[in-house]
């Protein structure tokens, strides 16, 4: 008798090229998935094929803003994935455009095809929130579970691994300044490796996780702002003066830098009154297994992933005797 052989599932991930995207890329790659990247940019997303076998990974041209496009992106999809969100406003890419309605639009299209959803946002989403960024996140989760009622929504903290914009920034900066600014010093994080994230995301699409809920992510540890760079210094082995920032002077350098274009904004309003408010997982999410717990996940900490990319900003980078010794 003739073996059938089943042609694998096929997952559309929105957002698949950003830094989030191309771990849950590799996740789901490795686990045999047809995967289809959905972005903005395809001409730039050339760097998602090794990760993967040959045809195995498309990359299609979509845009929230652009309903036809998401509806021709899901076409023949088992499951859809949507990472899509901004951290400042640019252009015509605005908070209620890209992370509430869109986030909606992305839902409509996959119950249409009948694809199951796993949707990220962030920890913090808020509907009551002072920050835009917050209550917009807050509003695409309203949407996402208004339109698939068993869609699995993740909130991760702060995410840390190669190619972040938080922990780079900052060792960037201590590569060339004597003195770290601290928004925030004492506002607590929940550091949460990318890769750990972006297998719950495949957990997902495995159907591992229980759909209709809100998942909360973050690391083995709570770390301080102060904490996390007082720990990057460590890494790349720099002594370096941190300087605790008044909220009035933190919020006036965001309204000045927040009106700058595009990769000049390196600090907005919305993202000061954000740093005043802890990034933690609930202690509800914990006692309902809403957490890595619940997931039968062990997230990594930042002590045994950030020595693994930081390195190049030490003085001799890779011949330092740190790394030395740490290997």
């Amino acid at each position: 008798m003739t073996e059938i052989l089943q042609t694998p599932k096929l997952v559309t991930v929105f957002g698949g090229s950003g830094f989030v995207g191309r771990h849950v890329v590799r996740a789901l790659a490795k686990r045999g998935y047809r995967v289809r990247v959905a972005c903005r940019r395809p001409e730039l997303a050339g760097h998602l094929q090794p990760l993967g076998n040959v045809g195995q990974i498309q990359v299609v041209q979509a845009n929230l803003r652009v309903r036809w496009s998401i509806d021709r992106a899901v076409q023949g999809s088992d499951h859809v994935i949507n990472l899509v969100g901004i951290l400042a406003e640019s252009g015509r890419q605005k908070f209620a455009t890209v992370q509430e309605f869109g986030a909606r639009a992305v839902a409509e299209a996959a119950r249409a095809v009948g694809a199951g959803l796993t949707h990220m946002s962030a920890l913090g989403a808020d509907a009551a929130s002072p920050s835009i960024y917050a209550r917009t996140k807050a509003l695409g989760e309203k949407a996402v579970l208004e339109t698939v009622g068993n869609a699995v929504i993740f909130r991760p903290s702060i995410l840390f691994g190669p190619e972040d914009g938080f922990f780079n920034r900052f060792a960037a900066m201590a590569r060339i300044s004597p003195v770290l600014p601290l928004i925030g010093a004492e506002t607590r994080f929940q550091p949460v490796y990318v890769g750990d994230v972006a297998e719950a995301i495949a957990r997902s699409v495995d159907g591992k996780v229980e759909g209709g809920k809100v998942y909360e992510l973050g690391g083995p540890n709570v770390l301080t702002f102060r904490q996390c760079m007082e720990e990057m210094l460590d890494v790349v082995d720099r002594e370096r003066i941190l300087v605790p920032m008044p909220w009035w002077l933190a919020k006036l350098q965001g309204s000045i830098l927040g009106a700058l274009p595009g990769k000049f904004k390196l600090l907005t309003t919305d993202q000061v009154i954000l740093l005043q408010h802890d990034n933690v997982v609930s202690t509800d999410a914990e006692n309902e297994a809403r957490s890595f717990a619940g997931l039968g996940i062990a997230p990594q900490s930042t002590a045994s992933i950030l020595p693994t990319y930081l390195w190049s900003y030490r003085a001799a980078g890779q011949f330092s005797r740190k790394t030395e010794v740490q290997s």
